[in-house]
């Protein structure tokens, strides 16, 4: 019999921080670097934890080059070749430290991942993502990618419960990325019904992963700098943002002008426009019975493609998100952002803003 939960899940729409006496001055008071020590590699990060998503549109290796600046990390995008992280390696090498090569668990993808980590060997993290990972393939290719790679950092996802976050720790994986539906170029919410309020998957999953001594990312939901605040306030250890960082310089995709704006293409990794480029359509699927469904009947793609005001080189942007959150850390007394999930409490709102003059900063 279908049930309902009693306990109401919540968004980042839902809630502010509740500010607190501080003994802070300033913002440039607050240290946002991170260390962290990974259960199953044993492998040591240091850095601020926020992570371009692995999109085309989004995890490039311009990208990585510019946020390795701030030291920041990024999700390299799975549809690079070899060769193509060959070069990246021989001329940025210093980047190799905060990037993570992606594999989907598709045909060919293990054989991929293990050309690409072979390859470039200063490579430290791999990043498993499906959006469903639910499933026991997903388990087990994560379980057989740990057995290859015993000493690399593996982050795996998605998945928005505790219990999924455990079984995918205890096969290997390290960081777990937490989130169904919630990023801006999403649409599982729509076309399945399935999915979680990000701000409760986030306290909960970080909460599984802590006591297993595994980690989180809170991947998607983020639209201004102060959701990266209330989701390291949550209790994420990093946070992964595609829709925040697209239409950039170091963005995928080409500038488009349309009546004098610039603007660039930013889609989900699900969606008709990804799956066009990258396999040749959304996939199909026959009846056991042999009978192939019709076009109309299988175009089940789970993302939406947008044009994206083109916004310059990212610098100015993530200067604005790193500003946010010392900010937050200010009003809640939070000298190291390590300290924040623990001075943090979150006020149930049914607004956010003040949009007499729309929503606009």
């Amino acid at each position: 019999m279908p049930r309902i939960e009693n306990d109401i899940k919540l968004d980042f729409k839902d809630v502010l921080l509740r500010p607190k006496r501080s003994t802070l001055k300033s913002r440039s008071e607050v240290d946002l670097m991170r260390s962290f020590t990974f259960r199953n590699s044993k492998g040591s990060y240091r850095g601020i934890p926020i992570i371009a998503a692995n999109m085309d549109t989004v995890g490039t290796f311009e990208m990585a080059v510019a946020l390795h600046q701030f030291t920041l990390f990024t999700t390299v995008h799975k549809h690079y070749t070899v060769d193509d992280w060959l070069e990246f390696a021989e001329k940025h090498p210093e980047c190799l430290e905060s990037v993570a090569v992606s594999t989907g668990t598709g045909d060919g993808d293990f054989e991929k991942i293990s050309a690409v980590v072979e390859a470039v060997p200063q490579l430290k993290y791999i990043c498993v993502d499906v959006a469903n990972g639910y499933s026991e393939h997903f388990v087990h290719f994560v379980r057989d990618v740990r057995e290859k790679f015993p000493s690399h950092t593996i982050m795996a996802g998605n998945v928005v419960t505790g219990e999924m976050v455990e079984e995918l720790i205890l096969a290997g994986a390290d960081i777990i990325k937490v989130g169904i539906g919630p990023g801006s170029v999403c649409t599982t919410r729509k076309k399945t019904g399935v999915g979680y309020p990000q701000l409760s998957a986030v306290i909960e999953c970080a909460d599984a992963a802590h006591g297993l001594g595994g980690h989180i990312i809170s991947d998607g939901g983020c639209t201004c700098p102060g959701d990266v605040s209330k989701a390291f306030g949550a209790g994420a250890d990093f946070v992964m943002l595609g829709g925040m960082l697209a239409g950039h310089s170091e963005s995928g995709g080409e500038i488009i002008e349309k009546n004098g704006k610039k603007y660039k293409m930013f889609y989900g990794m699900s969606s008709d426009t990804a799956m066009k480029k990258h396999a040749g359509g959304v996939a199909d699927y026959r009846l056991a019975s042999g009978v192939w469904l019709l076009e109309e009947d299988y175009l089940a793609s789970e993302g939406k493609t947008v044009e994206v005001v083109y916004k310059g080189p990212v610098g100015d942007t993530i200067r604005d998100i790193l500003g946010g959150v010392r900010s937050t850390c200010t009003y809640v007394g939070a000298g190291k952002l390590k300290e924040l999930s623990r001075r943090t409490t979150f006020i149930r709102v049914t607004q956010q803003l003040n949009t007499v003059f729309g929503n606009d900063s």
